[in-house]
């Protein structure tokens, strides 16, 4: 069983379903209000476990009912929480608006996840040992990204980061990336190239690359996702048709399924195949990590959909 570890961000989710998402200034009335576990690097790990990965995780909670509830969550779906801080702050909160398309607008409040230092991983680092690959967002402070990043670097770690939300990434840290994941919008903020067609997919990826990151994995929803790295592969994987409900883990599930698949053995392209099932099967769900599916649940959808 591969093991992961997921340093990063763990939220309660506060979830409104509306008709439709307001305009600035606009007040549109809520249909219903659900509280749902997430936070990009808990719904990584969530989704890493249940494609069948071996998943510890690193980060911070309040000490709230909130913290409690999040770190009850992670254990039932099997995730290692001994690495989990409880910080005399308030957890952290997205407020998500998801509209009948399933199109989301989410506020966060980063809450405890800010107060997760650079020094309290090192004080976790024994957490990198016999480690395959480790998980990064950016919804914890920088300075403990990129410590993470230099520790898993010193235990030869395999790393995949995901810049959401998106900001700079400083050149020292590009050395320190292995894959890199990143959608339409995060890319272009990144690149400055406009991703709107097959030709400025492949321009956005090779510019990536050429920041220094060893390989580039764009989603691009709907469409699917392309993938590229230093040694010249370039490949495509359309996504799965399915009736979107909620898209606010799509994403998330597509990265931690991915990493799963992909650091036990499997194929490239067999393992882009079992991550865009992954995010298809959540998008046609409610919720976060609640919507995220098993491995079984992947493998069954890929048979039905050969």
């Amino acid at each position: 069983m591969t093991k992961l570890l997921i340093v990063g961000s763990v939220n309660m989710d506060i979830v409104t379903q509306v008709t439709k998402l307001p305009v600035p200034g606009e007040t549109v009335k809520g249909l219903s209000t659900a509280y749902y576990p997430g936070g990009k690097g808990a719904n990584q790990a969530v989704a890493a476990a249940m494609a069948g990965a071996e998943v510890t995780f690193a980060g911070a909670v309040g000490e709230d009912a909130y913290g409690a509830k999040l770190i009850e969550s992670l254990d039932s779906k099997g995730v290692h929480t001994d690495y989990i801080l409880k910080k005399p702050f308030g957890s952290g909160i997205a407020y998500i608006n998801v509209d009948e398309a399933g199109e989301n607008h989410i506020i966060l409040s980063e809450g405890a996840n800010g107060l997760f230092t650079a020094e309290d991983l090192i004080g976790a680092s024994q957490a990198f040992e016999g480690v395959r690959g480790m998980l990064l967002q950016n919804e914890i402070p920088w300075k403990t990204t990129l410590q993470a990043m230099k520790e898993a670097h010193r235990h030869g770690v395999f790393t995949c980061y995901n810049p959401a939300p998106v900001a700079p990434v400083p050149e020292e840290a590009w050395q320190f990336i292995d894959l890199i994941v990143v959608n339409e919008s995060e890319a272009e903020q990144l690149t400055g190239i406009h991703v709107e067609h097959p030709d400025s997919y492949t321009q956005a990826v090779e510019a990536i690359i050429a920041y220094g990151a060893q390989a580039v994995l764009l989603t691009l929803g709907e469409k699917g996702c392309v993938y590229g790295n230093q040694q010249g592969v370039a490949l495509t994987q359309p996504a799965y048709r399915v009736k979107a409900i909620d898209t606010t883990a799509a994403g998330d599930t597509f990265i931690g399924s991915f990493m799963a698949a992909y650091l036990d053995g499997q194929r490239l392209e067999e393992s882009l195949k079992f991550a865009s099932a992954a995010s298809a099967i959540a998008v046609s769900r409610a919720g976060a990590q609640a919507s995220i599916p098993s491995r079984q649940e992947i493998e069954d959808f890929l048979q039905d959909h050969t």
